[in-house]
């Protein structure tokens, strides 16, 4: 890193540029930790309160709900009242959360506390807006590409972390370590980070409405659908849930429409690729974007030989997810050439085929450790050949000048939606569980690949349906309009 660092800081002190890049990297090493480390304690936080995969399945839904409203709103924040400042006010909820989860008696509690870590969200478009204002210009992809590395490889390394922190003590430990990572981080931000100035006054619009209703809209459907089965579906308990999520989302629809600067910029949608493209993300999180993550701890850590179950200790877990998601991202750069030689439709679609077939092989590879490994790695990789078409799905999709408003929707489409899969896969894998384990029976298994291959079947012809680039003249101005806004996109 010493010598990466030294190659990019011409044109910028030294001092400064290593200060923006280590802050980077350790506030981003806070929100990646945190949103990876709880799929692979789910098994334990079960056992822990006697609960179900739904019920424990909210600790990971309800940080992604919060991570995506942080994301748009803690962003704008930034932009308006100085990017350093909410940085560090972010980091420092995430703090609180941890500290909240650390010490809850109850399912309830570790849930409260992972909302306030969802704050953390935001600490990507802050951390990349801090980058372009205090590195030249020129200098900002690099900063980038570290950043997106170590992004990526401390979301694959929470896995094995959190492993070895559930052997060594217990769930605990994963929130003692997030705290102290979010402490470390938000003391680097104030100390090593220069004051960052917020705009104008005549500047200062941000749709408050839009970011306080889209959110909450989400959960209270999810809420009412997760406990449908226990207050049955037409209960008045659970329609109030579901309806008056569906009036909460159908209010923010209008706010966006109707409002100036929206958060989400809704118009956008009216174009048929973006439109698709939206859908085609939306129901691919649901399924196969999201269930890996779920079945995959579930299998290897539930116990041989009750039901589905490899006997696995949650470090060697970790170290399975460690290694197909390193497998996923060395053949992340194929996605790239297939998109630029041919448009990113066709690498979605090669994505999601990927998908189904390793998915069709975890199905029968669950009761061996081998051939569980080897499915696990091609899910992963076609989850991945799906990230990196989406964003360049969206440059094909919307003029220049839009770019970052539309990876911004695209990026909270795949979040919120994550969350809602979560949600639908914990629901699957608790609606039948081996009596006396609690652990999850072959039949819910086998409902939940079912969700998973219908989900992928549908989005499979949705992406399907996006059209293709007409022309290779227009393709090329595309990506070099793409790659001249890389920097906004990616923060946006």
């Amino acid at each position: 890193m010493a010598s990466f660092l030294d190659k990019q800081q011409a044109g910028a002190t030294r001092s400064s540029y290593a200060k923006i890049i280590t802050v980077l990297i350790a506030t981003e090493l806070v929100g990646t930790f945190e949103s990876a480390m709880i799929f692979i304690a789910l098994p334990s936080l079960m056992a822990e309160f006697q609960t179900d995969a739904a019920t424990a399945g909210w600790a990971a839904t309800s940080f992604l709900l919060v991570a995506a409203a942080s994301a748009a709103i803690c962003g704008r924040l930034g932009d308006i009242y100085g990017r350093k400042k909410m940085l560090v006010i972010v980091l420092y909820i995430s703090v609180v959360g941890s500290i909240i989860s650390f010490t809850a008696g109850s399912i309830i509690g570790v849930i409260i506390g992972r909302a306030f870590q969802g704050a953390a969200g935001a600490t990507l478009p802050l951390g990349l807006g801090i980058a372009r204002a205090g590195i030249e210009k020129d200098k900002v992809p690099g900063a980038i590409a570290l950043v997106a590395a170590v992004s990526f490889i401390a979301g694959a390394g929470g896995s094995l972390v959190a492993g070895v922190l559930l052997d060594l003590g217990n769930w605990h430990g994963l929130f003692m370590v997030s705290g102290i990572l979010g402490l470390i981080a938000a003391v680097m931000a104030m100390t090593m980070l220069d004051r960052s100035t917020g705009l104008s006054k005549d500047d200062r619009r941000i749709d408050y409405i839009g970011g306080l209703l889209f959110a909450p809209a989400v959960a209270l459907v999810l809420y009412g659908v997760s406990n449908a089965a226990a207050w049955g579906i037409t209960s008045a308990r659970t329609l109030q849930f579901v309806l008056g999520g569906l009036a909460l989302a159908a209010i923010w629809i209008w706010w966006e429409l109707r409002v100036q600067n929206p958060m989400i910029n809704l118009r956008l949608l009216k174009t048929n690729k973006m439109a698709l493209t939206q859908l085609a993300t939306a129901i691919l999180s649901v399924g196969p974007l999201v269930a890996a993550q779920i079945i995959g701890p579930m299998i290897m850590l539930s116990p041989a030989g009750f039901g589905v179950g490899l006997g696995l200790s949650p470090t060697m877990g970790g170290l399975v997810i460690f290694g197909a998601a390193s497998v996923a991202f060395i053949c992340s750069p194929i996605s790239g050439k297939i998109a630029a030689k041919v448009g990113a439709r066709r690498s979605l679609l090669i994505g999601v085929v990927i998908c189904v077939i390793g998915y069709g092989a975890l199905f029968w590879a669950q009761y061996s450790v081998l051939s569980y490994i080897i499915a696990i790695n091609v899910v992963f990789i076609g989850t991945m050949f799906a990230y990196t078409a989406f964003p360049n799905l969206v440059a094909e999709s919307v003029p220049v000048e839009n770019t970052s408003e539309g990876m911004g929707i695209n990026t909270v489409t795949r979040t919120i939606f994550m969350g809602v899969g979560t949600t639908v896969t914990t629901m699957a894998l608790a609606s039948s569980t081996v009596e006396g384990v609690g652990v999850p029976s072959e039949s819910a298994y086998t409902l939940t690949y079912t969700i998973v291959l219908v989900t992928s079947l549908i989005g499979f012809v949705v992406s399907w349906l996006i059209r293709d680039r007409k022309n290779g003249k227009r393709a090329a101005g595309t990506a070099a309009a793409g790659n001249e806004d890389l920097v906004g996109a990616v923060e946006s």
